[in-house]
């Protein structure tokens, strides 16, 4: 799940190398790509979910609010995991800046 559909995409590894940074904008980006599927990558909503809520975290009002959007079609095991991928993120990454 998750995966990049075209091999190297530079906007999402991007984005992925700015979260790392901390940039909350791009965790807000990357829940957005995850969860239309843009960007080169399959729609994944525990991926997309995982960015909004790193994105949320960092007080990004929209982030907030598509974690909420999504987690209405997500199953209890879904959430669970994005959050579980989100605290794992967090370990090895800087926690995301307003």
């Amino acid at each position: 799940m998750g995966r990049i559909v075209t091999g190297r995409m530079p906007l999402v590894e991007r984005r992925i190398a700015e979260a790392e940074r901390g940039d909350v904008n791009a965790c807000y980006e990357l829940g957005i790509a995850f969860s239309s599927g843009s960007g080169g990558v399959d729609v994944d909503l525990v991926q997309a979910h995982k960015w909004f809520n790193l994105a949320a975290l960092g007080r990004h009002a929209r982030g907030q609010q598509c974690r909420a959007e999504i987690a209405g079609e997500m199953s209890a095991r879904e959430i669970a995991e994005a959050q579980r991928q989100a605290r794992a993120w967090l370990r090895v990454a800087p926690q995301p800046a307003a």
